[in-house]
């Protein structure tokens, strides 16, 4: 059976307040219309339709690099029904059409495909909740022995019909035939002047096609986004269930409501997550691993053992066991840390490798450089690797000793073994042992100091 999966994605969403198109603003990181589209490749579709209007172009930009989109074009809002008609030139003959909303984030695959299992030549499947309030929703409609026989939007409701509770999500899946005979016939006769996809429901009735609804497993999957609360809303009630995964996993979160996943984490054995952790992209966290509060970690492996202290970034690094990390230390990307390696506090460190035991202690910079084993590198010693144009090496071989307030000005190299006296600008190779000493000379002067009159 195939399956054609049709995403609506035309909205302005005025009362998001932005530029922006309201399908691009993010959930954990991603945007919404990003989540629509992975629960409906996990059902194994076998087309996506995107129907877009407003901010086209921004988002078929974002999404140029998915191959799998078929692009439909409503240029006037004109509703649901309209939106989907937008699609049927290239929707397949038969099989299964899934229709979704790009700004309904969080249905569950496992949601859609219990949708379409529903599906036969006779039957349609439809996805319903039951509210409190349903205000603004449109209710589901049954006969005296509970088949649903139409849904009727809330303006063109009878005061009886308000009083349903059971509503549309607007998620269906129907019988690819019977949509493409529905769709034309869909009329804008109603309140909002709109052509409506629940209109087709009637019509199933009518050519005797059942309506199978189903529940989800959680409402918040049917919630849709309209405005900026909502989105919180949505991004708070998303996360806690990233983060209770975690935790099911034996990870200690420290405060749960204070964790932000915003892609995908794996983790070991008796981690440990402080306060106000960050986690984006791909993140690997290896067997006890420590991550104090306040730290932001993006697209970074840590292997076992290594503490991140408070306050630190780390951006597309490869840490080895064992590390020790900040507080306040900055990781930036091609930054390689080698076993037992420490870069301590207000350090940063980028596209370079400090090798296994080595220490950048404090208010240090370590650029395009590959430092050896066992280095020491003293407090303010910085690699000046830039010249404002290109890029340049500095090596410091096995054992070497940097002293504090160092200026290595690459391209440079520092011998296995040598020490480099504090205070100096090194510009030529320290040879293996040597001790290099390159600083003015010091000299005291009888001195009267100034004094205000």
């Amino acid at each position: 059976m195939k399956i054609d999966v049709v995403v609506l994605a035309a909205g302005q969403g005025s009362r998001m307040k932005s530029d922006l198109p309201k399908v691009l603003h993010p959930i954990a990181g991603k945007p919404m219309l990003a989540h629509v589209l992975d629960s409906a490749r996990s059902v194994k579709a076998d087309a996506l339709h995107v129907v877009v209007g407003h901010g086209s172009d921004l988002v078929k930009n974002h999404f140029s690099h998915c191959s799998d989109i078929t692009w439909a074009m409503q240029a006037e809002q004109k509703g649901t029904g309209h939106a989907v008609k937008m699609t049927l030139g290239n929707l397949s003959a038969s099989g299964v059409t899934l229709i979704l909303y790009g700004d309904v984030p969080l249905i569950q695959a496992s949601t859609l495909q219990a949708l379409i299992e529903r599906v036969s030549d006779d039957q349609m499947a439809l996805l319903t909740v039951t509210m409190a309030d349903p205000s603004g929703y449109g209710r589901i409609v049954r006969d005296e022995i509970l088949r649903v026989t139409s849904i009727i939007e809330q303006k063109d409701a009878s005061a009886a019909q308000l009083k349903i509770n059971e509503v549309n999500t607007g998620i269906m899946a129907v019988p690819s035939e019977k949509l493409h005979q529905w769709l034309p016939l869909l009329s804008s006769d109603n309140a909002q002047g709109e052509y409506y996809l629940t209109d087709v429901i009637a019509m199933a009735v009518e050519d005797d096609v059942s309506v199978a609804t189903l529940h989800p497993e959680f409402a918040q999957e049917t919630y849709g986004v309209n405005n900026r609360a909502q989105q919180a809303e949505l991004e708070r009630w998303h996360q806690a269930r990233l983060v209770n995964e975690l935790m099911v996993q034996g990870v200690t979160v420290l405060d749960p409501a204070r964790l932000d996943i915003r892609g995908s984490v794996r983790v070991g054995r008796d981690v440990v997550i402080d306060a106000n952790v960050i986690l984006q992209g791909e993140v690997v966290l290896g067997d006890g691993v420590h991550i104090e509060a306040n730290c932001i970690i993006k697209n970074s492996a840590i292997a076992a053992g290594t503490r991140v202290k408070a306050f630190s970034h780390l951006e597309d690094a490869d840490v080895a066991e064992a590390c020790d990390i900040g507080p306040y230390a900055r990781l930036r990307p091609g930054a390689v840390l080698q076993d037992g390696a420490k870069v301590g506090n207000f350090c940063e460190v980028k596209k370079s490798v400090i090798g296994a035991g080595s220490k950048v202690n404090h208010l240090s910079y370590i650029g395009d450089a590959t430092i050896g084993k066992n280095v020491n590198i003293g407090a303010g010693t910085i690699t000046c690797n830039y010249d404002g144009v290109n890029k340049f090496k500095t090596e410091i071989k096995d054992g070497a000793f940097i002293g504090s307030n160092t200026s290595l000005v690459a391209p440079v190299i520092v011998g296995a073994d040598a020490t480099v006296a504090a205070g100096s600008t090194i510009t030529k190779e320290v040879e293996d042992a040597k001790l290099a000493v390159a600083r003015g000379k010091q000299v005291n002067l009888k001195w009267q100091r100034p004094s205000k009159a």
